[in-house]
């Protein structure tokens, strides 16, 4: 038990998880969290972040802070990477969870919706990857997680930019690896289904909509924001040390399933 406690631990570790104040990024800051790293939450939600750091501060107040930051702001990046990234003392982690999705009709899509979720959804990874990657360089180890998403593997109709983002972010994920992997970095990516979040209370609110997608899956349910917990903490330790480059799909069974 001793050695599997050490293999997964995250002690001494210093995490960044961006979105990681409600649903899935909670789910995910809690669980590095309780596996015994330090987390620093970048959320453009005040409240829910200031709330789900409180959280964590009761157990250890020393490990859990936060930063208000815009993905969708290039000059909120900047600040982001000038006064927290390039000041601090070691990064272990980084989670690029943070999303948007903005659904329409592909013909009707306006073209500022287009730009702010690419910008979110993979420029901003691409930024906040290449700072962190520095400060992993000099250290020689670090582990970075992007949490892309099924339709990073099958198309879905109206949501033009979320596809396309995601599609990227999985393929920017792989050229990471390549990159990276002589200065010991690791980047893998984790692909959910469909989670019971924010993001997709309009499909779980609909019967319909809601049992298609149970109906499409070998598990028979939706997931909840817990079920990301495991494989995000395996990715994040050393339990995972000879695994880059690759795509973890947590979806109940959703790509595998047939007739």
């Amino acid at each position: 038990m001793k050695y599997l406690e050490s293999l997964f631990s995250l002690k001494n570790k210093v995490a960044i998880i961006t979105g990681g104040a409600r649903g899935n990024g909670k789910s995910i800051s809690t669980a590095l969290f309780n596996a015994g790293a330090e987390v620093l939450i970048c959320d453009v939600l005040e409240k829910e972040m200031k709330q789900t750091v409180d959280e964590l501060k009761t157990i250890d107040p020393n490990r859990a802070n936060g930063f208000l930051c815009d993905l969708s702001r290039s000059r909120d990046i900047d600040e982001f990477v000038n006064k927290m990234i390039k000041n601090m003392y070691r990064i272990d982690i980084l989670v690029n969870n943070a999303g948007i999705t903005m659904g329409n009709d592909t013909l009707n899509y306006p073209v500022e919706d287009w730009q702010k979720t690419i910008c979110v959804n993979l420029s901003a990874p691409f930024i906040l990857s290449k700072a962190v990657g520095e400060v992993m360089k000099n250290q020689g180890f670090g582990s970075i997680i992007n949490i892309t998403s099924l339709n990073s593997e099958q198309g879905f109709s109206g949501n033009p930019a979320y596809v396309a983002s995601k599609g990227g972010l999985k393929q920017l994920s792989k050229a990471l690896a390549m990159d990276f992997g002589k200065y010991g970095i690791r980047v893998n990516n984790v692909a959910p289904g469909y989670i019971i979040t924010n993001m997709t209370s309009k499909s779980y609110g609909n019967y319909e909509s809601r049992q298609a997608r149970i109906d499409r899956t070998i598990l028979g349910r939706w997931g909840k924001p817990e079920d990301l917990s495991g494989v995000v903490v395996l990715l994040a330790s050393d339990a995972s040390s000879y695994i880059t480059g690759q795509d973890f799909y947590v979806d109940g069974g959703w790509l595998a399933k047939g007739i």
